[in-house]
This record gives C-alpha cells, sequence and structure tokens, in this order.
C-alpha cells in the first residue's frame, strides 16, 4: 500500500529551494511515511542559511559535506553514497529525491532495480534523465503557492531564439500524444472506455512528470471534467459514495485544447 511506504526524504540543499521544504514533504507524504528526513550540503557557506530555520520544525537532519574543490559539487557524492547506506540497512521502501541535478540519474536507476519506489522533486529545467529514472517526478513551480507559469515544450529554433507559435504547438501534440497512448493502454474494450484512475496510472508511467496541475488544475478528474469537448466521462454507483467514473476520449484531435498553463 502506498499509504504505508516507508520513505528516505534526501535533499540536496545546493539544489533545491527551503522556502518550498513544507510543500515538498506534504508531497511526498502522499506516497507514503517520510521517516528519514536528511538535508545535505555545505553548511559553512552562507547560501545554505535559508536551510537552518527549517531544520527543527520539519525534523530534518542536516549533514555537512565541505567543498573540497571549486567547481566540483561534492554534496551529489555524499548523498548518492548515504543514499546507498540507506538502500541496504534501513529497510525502506523508497525514496524522495529532491534536486534538479542529473547527477542522480543513476541513483534512482539503481534503487528501481531494487524493486523501491523513487519519486523526484525538481525544477521544470530538470534533466529528463532524471525524471524518467523515477516513478514518479513533481516540478516545484507547480508546488508553489503563487504558480508561474510553465516553459513550454522544446520546439523549433531559428536565429538562436524559440518561436512562441512553434513551443505551443510542441507541447500540444506532447499533450495529444501522451493521452491518446494512455486511453489506448487503459481502455478494456474496443469502445475506449477506461477507468479514470487507470488512465492517470498509465499518464505517471508513461510520463513520471505528469501532473495536472500543470495545466491548471488540482486534480486528473477536474482537468477531465474541464474539457468536455474533448473527453467523455461516466459515472457508475459503486457501495461507496464516490463510485467508479470512466472516461474516454470523444475527438483526439482536439486534445490540443488542453494546454499548459
Amino acid at each position: 500500500m502506498a499509504d504505508s511506504r516507508r520513505l528516505a526524504l534526501l535533499i540536496d540543499g545546493d539544489n533545491a529551494q527551503a522556502s518550498l521544504l513544507e510543500q515538498m514533504i506534504a508531497e511526498a507524504n502522499k506516497y507514503g511515511v517520510v521517516t528519514i528526513r536528511r538535508v545535505y550540503g555545505d553548511w559553512t557557506e552562507p547560501e545554505m542559511k535559508s536551510w537552518k530555520a527549517a531544520l527543527h520544525s520539519n525534523a530534518l537532519q542536516p549533514i555537512q559535506q565541505f567543498r573540497y574543490t571549486i567547481g566540483k559539487n561534492a554534496t551529489d557524492s555524499a548523498m548518492i553514497i548515504d543514499a546507498m547506506d540507506i538502500l541496504y540497512t534501513a529497510g525502506v521502501d523508497g525514496f524522495c529525491l529532491i534536486s534538479s541535478d542529473s547527477d542522480y540519474t543513476r541513483l534512482a536507476t539503481r534503487i528501481r532495480e531494487k524493486n523501491l519506489f523513487v519519486m523526484g522533486i525538481g525544477k521544470t529545467n530538470t534533466p529528463r534523465s532524471f525524471v524518467n529514472a523515477c516513478d514518479v517526478f513533481v516540478y516545484t513551480e507547480n508546488l508553489a503557492v503563487e504558480q508561474p507559469a510553465l516553459p513550454a515544450q522544446p520546439a523549433s529554433v531559428k536565429n538562436g531564439k524559440q518561436s512562441a507559435a512553434a513551443a505551443e504547438e510542441a507541447a500540444a501534440l506532447s499533450v495529444e500524444s501522451l493521452f491518446q497512448t494512455a486511453f489506448d493502454q487503459a481502455a478494456q474494450d474496443d469502445t475506449g472506455w477506461a477507468l479514470l484512475s487507470a488512465v492517470g496510472s498509465k499518464l505517471r508511467q508513461l510520463d513520471p512528470a505528469f501532473d495536472s496541475r500543470t495545466y491548471g488544475f488540482r486534480t486528473l478528474s477536474l482537468l477531465i471534467n474541464a474539457h468536455p469537448d474533448v473527453f467523455e466521462v461516466r459515472h457508475k454507483k459503486s457501495g461507496d459514495q464516490s463510485g467508479i467514473f470512466y472516461a474516454r476520449l470523444k475527438d483526439a484531435g482536439r486534445l490540443r485544447t488542453i494546454k499548459r498553463k
């Protein structure tokens, strides 16, 4: 069960935002119980001051790592070594790695090879290799109280500048392909109907960074219901109050109306 997972929360203090700590912990708690909480960095450096106020109130353990060489980040190595120790000795069921650094790609892959859950939290500029190495990846821009607009997906570049229209088109194509594939895989028969929960699982499998908040909606069901021209929803009553929700695509070509914020 996801809610009974024991998670190790490891934060790259050089590469994460202390101001979003409470939101990041809350996000991790959606996938399990955080039993280990550590923040790594060189605490003699002034940029680590923002973390100090959050240590006691959030039960974080600071891990000191001096920078032995200018331009080299020793924090990554310390965090990776600790993660491997925890993997084999602490009996956790998963990890939450908070960083936007691609150096943690192999660590995430290694943890998953041990059949453990891996969650990543980082900025939207996090390299895709790290994002795809995780079971779930959450962008910090979606956790901010005042959420800034996310950058569009990469598109064609002309004279060193990306066309806004091309970027919008690329993002729309990405959404179209993602939802179409998710529904195809989740559909229970040739009618195209699929459990909404199954669609959500497939979206995460296809893109660990998929998040309905990226498109301006708190949940997938709100996103689906906000586009009746694209999705058809069916509610089947069951023993509980919520019942079971099914959905299917009306017209794949109209998926282009779903846009990032």
